[in-house]
């Protein structure tokens, strides 16, 4: 017994080991190769900076990097607006039962849902661009913000609300004065986790985005296509390090993330 506590107590922090090394040994083979002189091979030629100063030198990477900023801020305040608003003055009503179809964009895979807004948009005659791409990532960002703050609004004390209307507040002023800052670290957990999500969302960006716009997902792929130089690497090692971030911002708001 006491053999098979020790080999238990090895071989399962082993296996854990092994597969965080398999999950993680690419991300630390092409941060590493980021700073190779080499521009072709796999072959270390030394450390440079050179692809980070060229990656911010180049104009196709500064306007990539604006188009998905300004795709991302707009869904983010799209999608936390939206979802704000249906969940206060929607539960109530019949809405409530149209909660299930938030869900149908988690369920769904992303390429069938990047299919059905690219129909959609040909089916409207919307010109695809930066309005497309903002239009998809909302949809796409309501699925995960509205369970968020639907989930905090359901935890508030109903006797504070109705303490509010009770001294004289009306509707209006409840809503902005009460719940918005209850409602205040689901905001913003929710609006966190949707710029993460537009930042690293290719297939939308792909199917619904005009052959002039480009993001940096689809800069990424393009470059890829033509022969992975270290400038993607960059690229990719800049663009962890953000998610990274708000990741952590993301964990320090203490909020019950249910979606079911």
């Amino acid at each position: 017994m006491e053999l098979r506590r020790k080999a238990s107590s090895f071989i399962l922090p082993s296996f854990v080991g092994l597969i965080y090394l398999f999950l993680y040994a690419p991300i630390i083979v092409f941060i590493i190769f980021s700073f190779n002189k080499n521009p072709y091979s796999l072959k270390w030629h030394g450390f440079t900076f050179s692809w980070y100063r060229d990656l911010f030198a180049s104009s196709e990477v500064a306007e990539a990097l604006t188009n998905s900023l300004i795709v991302a801020f707009s869904a983010v305040f799209l999608s936390v607006t939206m979802a704000v608003f249906y969940v206060f003055y929607g539960l109530g009503s019949f809405l409530n039962r149209l909660t299930i179809l938030f869900y149908g964009s988690l369920i769904a895979p992303e390429i069938v849902l990047a299919t059905c807004l690219l129909s959609v948009f040909s089916f409207l005659n919307m010109p695809l661009g930066i309005p497309s791409l903002i239009a998809g990532h909302t949809l796409l960002g309501l699925a995960y913000v509205v369970p968020i703050i639907k989930s905090s609004y359901e935890e508030i004390d109903n006797r504070l609300i109705e303490a509010s209307m009770d001294l004289g507040a009306t509707e209006s002023q409840t809503f902005y004065k009460i719940i918005v800052p209850i409602l205040l670290p689901a905001i913003m957990s929710g609006a966190l986790l949707i710029m993460i999500i537009s930042l690293d969302d290719f297939f939308i960006s792909f199917f619904c985005s005009g052959p002039e716009t480009l993001t940096l997902p689809m800069y990424i792929f393009s470059q890829v296509r033509t022969g992975a130089t270290p400038i993607v690497n960059a690229i990719s090692t800049l663009l962890m390090v953000v998610s990274s971030l708000l990741i952590l911002l993301l964990t320090s708001f203490k909020i019950k993330t249910r979606f079911f």
